[in-house]
């Protein structure tokens, strides 16, 4: 049972995303509402003394928003969310709305262990201006975290949503890979309109996309790295943490494969592999920040327990990104 302060939160969201036209469904229409295109997912500035650096985070976004996005994601896992307070959560989606385009989507990670948390969250951010959330899997008990409990967690969030909800699988935070028939079966969902799949199975993303196509379900790449071959497979955008350095590269990748230009897809891929990896896999956020810094834009310190780079790690990360001719 939700307490009365939850229920309060999740009656106000309801009534405010009615009057803005719950937008599982686009106005006027039986299409969800389209998702497509490439996303940053934003990090989170911090100053010297490990506070949200709010000022920071605008002029990023400000120098971000010049590039042809579809939008933004705010509080992925390259936002550090989980070393975030719920209020500096919400405070930072609620910045991004104000200080980015507006013809632009804002999505909102509001994924939380609990499903009662995850709703209220996910109104919260509502309330703040996200156009749509990004629900990570619960996983602290992943191993009960069955098809059926991850269904009926799914189904409670977009149930109670005033906005969209997308679902996101990231098995190299989580350890857990949200079920193909769970996905099946939650993309007939009307307030589900998608999905962002970061676990790099390119067989699983087209056999996702060929099992929700009666669904108008719309899969989005996790990971640049594999991007080209997720359009191949009927992806139709990515949520990549390389475009927080090679916006527009990654732009100039969708445009390729949407115009079919194959080959020239393929070699702007090629050179776009060990850089991906180098800000994800192998130096994670601390790689992606130090990259950022010397592409013009903020990246800062992570927040504790993450460490900065070893000298030796960064003369690493600085390689991948030289020999692929971006430095």
């Amino acid at each position: 049972m939700m307490g009365p302060r939850v229920w309060s939160s999740v009656r106000q969201g309801l009534s405010k995303g009615l009057a803005r036209n719950v937008r599982g469904l686009a106005s006027g229409e039986g299409k969800k509402v389209d998702i497509s295109g490439i996303y940053p997912p934003l990090t989170t500035p911090f100053t010297a003394t490990a506070e949200v650096d709010y000022g920071k985070l605008e002029e990023n976004l400000h120098k971000l928003g010049t590039l042809p996005f579809r939008g933004f994601l705010v509080q992925g896992s390259t936002g550090e969310f989980p070393f975030l307070t719920s209020s500096e959560r919400l405070e930072v989606v609620s910045r991004v709305r104000q200080a980015m385009p507006k013809d632009k989507l804002l999505l909102a990670g509001s994924g939380c262990e609990s499903t009662q948390a995850t709703v209220e969250m996910t109104v919260s951010m509502a309330q703040v201006g996200a156009d749509a959330a990004l629900v990570v899997t619960p996983c602290y008990y992943r191993g009960r975290m069955s098809s059926a409990a991850l269904i009926h967690h799914y189904t409670k969030v977009a149930d109670l949503s005033p906005i969209p909800v997308v679902l996101y699988s990231v098995p190299a935070n989580t350890g857990l890979d949200l079920p193909v028939d769970a996905v099946v079966t939650l993309s007939q969902h009307p307030n589900i309109v998608g999905m962002k799949d970061s676990g790099g199975d390119v067989t699983r993303i087209g056999l996702i996309v060929h099992k929700t196509k009666k669904q108008d379900f719309q899969v989005l790449a996790g990971s640049a790295g594999f991007l080209l071959a997720s359009y191949a497979s009927g992806a139709v955008g990515g949520i990549c943490g390389l475009a927080n350095v090679l916006g527009a590269q990654l732009c100039q990748l969708e445009r390729l494969c949407l115009t079919g230009q194959w080959e020239d897809a393929q070699k702007l891929q090629h050179r776009l592999i060990e850089p991906n990896a180098a800000v994800t896999r192998r130096f994670g956020i601390p790689g992606l920040k130090k990259t950022m810094d010397w592409f013009g834009y903020y990246g800062g310190p992570c927040r504790s327990p993450l460490q900065e780079l070893r000298p030796a790690d960064e003369e690493a990360l600085r390689a991948d990104f030289t020999s692929n001719g971006w430095l």
